[in-house]
C-alpha cells in the first residue's frame, strides 16, 4: 500500500529557509546522527521515538518539515502529525541523504 503525504524537496526547502518566512523544520533523527550531518539551519530536534511524549513542544498552526535520514521516519512523523491536527506538515522527499546529494555534498551522507 502506497501511503501518500504532503512533501518538500531539499532543493525546494532551501528557498523556504532562505525566504521570509522559513518553516520550522523538526529533525526526528536521533541525536548521534546529528553528529554526523545537519543542516546549517535552525531546527527543532525531537527524535522520533520521544515524539509522542513531546507533542506539546510544537505548535500544530506552525509550518512544519519533517527530517530524517533518507524520508521514512519522517514520513511516519508527517503522517502522525497530520492525524493529530496539526495543518501544515511536510516531509522532507530523501532526508538529509538528498540534502547532501542535492543541495550541498559538504555534509556527509551515511
Amino acid at each position: 500500500m502506497c501511503v501518500m503525504f504532503p512533501s518538500i524537496t531539499p532543493k525546494q526547502l532551501k528557498i523556504e529557509l532562505e525566504g521570509p518566512n522559513p518553516p520550522v523544520v523538526l529533525d526526528v533523527r536521533e541525536a548521534h546522527e546529528l553528529e554526523i550531518s545537519r543542516l546549517p539551519y535552525e531546527v527543532v530536534h525531537i527524535p522520533m521515538g520521544e515524539l509522542a511524549f513531546r507533542l506539546g513542544e510544537l505548535d500544530p498552526a506552525s509550518n512544519l518539515v519533517v527530517l530524517c535520514r533518507v524520508g521514512g521516519r519522517s514520513g511516519q512523523v508527517t503522517q502522525y502529525l497530520l492525524q493529530h491536527g496539526f495543518s501544515t506538515v511536510r516531509n522532507i522527499d530523501g532526508g538529509i541523504n538528498r540534502w547532501s546529494s542535492t543541495v550541498d555534498p559538504t555534509l556527509k551522507q551515511y
